[in-house]
């Protein structure tokens, strides 16, 4: 008769010799399946790429990863969502283009393959302000990967020695750009923004064209950017950047702006509110406990909507895909609250959509300094902060072409906007 010591030490005898066996092929059934996967590059991507191992020895899964600039990702999905190629099994992109995905039969519903996988999936942990805008005629099509909105990051130190308050209006950044820009013999530049063409550009501008009063569309859903408020939204945008920006605004994106401003080149940005935690790094910023985080000014008394951006990317399965249940497998797992928690340690991940993740003691711990703004930025966030119609790309890229040649002075604010109008009237026609 066995007693009870004996019982024991047989127990974790089986248990040593289980954990020693090799996995059964039924544990991982996905074994030897190989997936194609598109991502942005991004913070989230950096820390996924650093885990995609853990998935592989999870589930036998074996994952290829191709990183490309935000601004490139869309041209190069459609090029093959047109195609059929079938190249890609997961792609990354922004919400706003999930319309046009949807309708063209480029990307799936993924509710099914989340019901099989429910322990890579907890809706209930998502943002729901996040995960809510992948929903569409009631079907699943995408999961969050990371959210943010936009605020104004400004310098307190130098403000504090000029003088000045934090910013609140747009009068406020531009005046506080003028003063430490002159005190400073451009020595440090007013404001930085993105001015590069296309969606880096639009993205930052939008703050501008919602803040004044205007929008992308009137009420029966015309393009309407050569309004009165359209007009005076780039009139500023391109004067405070023109006067008090940096030499070669022009053709900064996210990176080149972040950049400049963490590394105490600028007193000013309004930008995505993932770039505090670039801020508040010591190992890569020179401004860290240096920067205040104030909202995005509202100028007009009658806003048809807010000036904070709510961007969501998020991950799509592929209509062409060969291994669509693997593929919704790694969407699920890449976005789970488990990886997310892990991002933040590894990363500068303040775009977590993860509520485990964002009430974290590791995210107060690392993101403090700015995590009041960032949320506040968020729960005000505009959903409809960029076009989401299924012509959002052509629409946004004559949008940057309007702001572009504003801001290099080849042409007015208004013959700009007009132009981009009836080029957004033409795609919107088709």
């Amino acid at each position: 008769m066995l007693n009870r010591r004996s019982v024991l030490m047989l127990g974790a005898a089986a248990a040593a010799l289980a954990m020693a066996m090799p996995a059964s092929a039924d544990d991982k059934p996905f074994n030897g399946v190989q997936i194609s996967v598109l991502l942005e590059g991004h913070p989230t991507t950096d820390a996924i790429q650093k885990m995609v191992p853990e998935f592989k020895e999870k589930t036998g899964i074996d994952v290829a990863i191709e990183v490309v600039p935000e601004q490139d990702i869309t041209a190069k999905e459609l090029l093959e969502f047109s195609a059929k190629s079938g190249r890609y099994d997961v792609v990354q992109n922004n919400i706003i283009y999930l319309p046009g995905f949807v309708k063209s039969g480029y990307i799936v519903p993924l509710d099914d393959f989340l019901a099989k996988h429910r322990e890579n999936f907890d809706k209930a942990d998502f943002v729901p302000g996040y995960f809510n805008t992948n929903v569409l005629d009631g079907k699943v099509y995408g999961l969050p990967v990371y959210g943010e909105s936009t605020f104004v990051m400004y310098r307190k130190d130098l403000f504090e020695q000029y003088g000045l308050a934090a910013p609140k209006t747009f009068e406020d950044i531009e005046n506080a750009a003028k003063t430490i820009s002159e005190k400073t013999d451009k020595q440090i530049a007013g404001i930085t923004m993105r001015g590069q063409q296309g969606i880096q550009g639009v993205y930052v501008w939008a703050a501008y064209l919602w803040g004044f009063g205007g929008s992308f569309f009137d009420a029966s859903g015309k393009s309407a950017l050569a309004t009165p408020e359209g007009i005076a939204a780039l009139d500023a945008f391109t004067k405070v950047l023109k006067d008090y920006g940096p030499v070669g605004v022009a053709n900064f994106g996210w990176e080149e702006n972040r950049l400049l401003f963490q590394q105490g080149k600028a007193a000013i940005t309004l930008d995505a509110t993932v770039n505090g935690a670039y801020n508040e790094d010591p190992a890569v910023s020179t401004v860290v406990g240096k920067v205040g985080y104030v909202p995005v000014p509202m100028k007009s008394t009658s806003p048809k909507g807010g000036s904070s951006s709510l961007a969501v990317h998020s991950m799509y399965v592929s209509a062409e895909s060969k291994n669509q249940e693997a593929a919704a497998l790694f969407a699920a797992w890449a976005t789970a609250k488990e990886q997310q928690l892990k991002s933040i340690e590894t990363d500068p991940n303040s775009g977590v959509t993860s509520l485990s993740a964002l009430n974290s003691d590791s995210f107060g711990k690392r993101y403090g300094a700015f995590k009041e703004g960032m949320i506040a930025a968020i729960n005000a966030g505009n959903p409809q902060y960029l076009p989401t119609v299924e012509q959002a790309n052509e629409i946004i890229n004559n949008t940057g072409i309007a702001v572009s040649k504003a801001l290099a002075g080849t042409a007015s604010a208004a013959d700009a906007l007009k132009e981009a109008d009836e080029a957004n009237n033409a795609a919107l026609a088709r």
